[in-house]
């Protein structure tokens, strides 16, 4: 059986893409056997959104990026490794290379242009991976970028290969707000994402951006409005730039950060779920 993978993605952040990620998570559960994957390796909150507190049964280290080490028994202080780094990690003192660990990216230039054969690439734990059964059931699994380092890409792709370990039929994938390397990763081989925007003019131009990643990969995708009360004019003008792509829209309540929905909120957002279960029961 073909398993699905459902993205839930944004172009900005703070539109409700984690809360409607845990409320289709729940939803899906009591129809299907799922795993939820937090794919905002920069700053995940599902597991707040789903209200699992801190606790993880496994924690892993990840080892995907790498830092430059110079051996200064091989180096003899020509410069070139510093003139070659774009980054500007490596600076010159006192006729001696010094490599700055938080702007090295490991891209290995200097590596290649030391004549003397004197940095090597070393591996820098840069992240986590942290895996739970939920209450509700599921499996929630959620990646953490450790502050400064790089690579929160290659951290999704480790999150989404331990997802593949955990037996399921859909998997639903929160990814990261914009569309730099967590969103591209979290895409990936995805087969629907659902977009979701709230009606502002910078809600719909980096709705609009990530729409060019989604359309780059070839997925199909649907559109929900979140909070389209606040804007009813845009929201109109919205729905009818994107026509039949519009699977749903979401009404503003302060009360959702309290966990307390509105019948009209939980109508809306039941909706969508019917929606996304015939895409996915089809």
């Amino acid at each position: 059986m073909k398993r699905f993978k459902l993205a839930i993605a944004s172009g900005k952040g703070g539109v409700g893409k984690s809360m409607l990620s845990s409320v289709l998570a729940v939803l899906f559960s009591d129809k299907k056997k799922i795993v939820a994957v937090d794919c905002d390796v920069d700053a995940p909150n599902l597991a707040i959104w789903l209200n699992e507190g801190r606790e993880w049964k496994t924690r892993k280290k990840v080892y995907t990026s790498s830092k430059a080490v110079i051996d200064y028994r091989k180096c003899t202080g020509c410069g070139l490794c510093a003139d070659v780094c774009r980054f500007r990690a490596i600076k010159m003192v006192k006729g001696k290379p010094v490599i700055n660990p938080f702007l090295c990216e490991g891209c290995a230039a200097c590596k290649v242009v030391c004549p003397q054969k004197a940095i090597s690439l070393k591996k820098v734990r840069n992240g986590e991976i942290k895996i739970k059964k939920t209450k509700h059931g599921f499996y929630l699994i959620a990646g953490q970028l450790v502050p400064g380092e790089t690579g929160s890409g290659k951290i999704v792709a480790q999150l989404k290969q331990e997802a593949e370990k955990i037996k399921h039929d859909l998997a639903i994938i929160d990814s990261a707000p914009g569309t730099g390397c967590p969103v591209i990763a979290s895409l990936q081989g995805v087969d629907y994402v659902v977009l979701i925007t709230e009606p502002t003019p910078s809600g719909v131009s980096d709705l609009k951006r990530t729409l060019e990643v989604v359309s780059h990969f070839g997925i199909n995708w649907g559109l929900v409005i979140n909070k389209w009360d606040v804007n009813p004019d845009l929201t109109q003008k919205i729905e009818k730039e994107f026509k039949s792509r519009n699977i749903g829209k979401i009404s503003y309540d302060k009360d959702i950060f309290k966990m307390k929905i509105s019948s009209k909120i939980r109508k809306e957002i039941d909706n969508i779920f019917k929606h996304l279960l015939t895409i996915f029961s089809a």
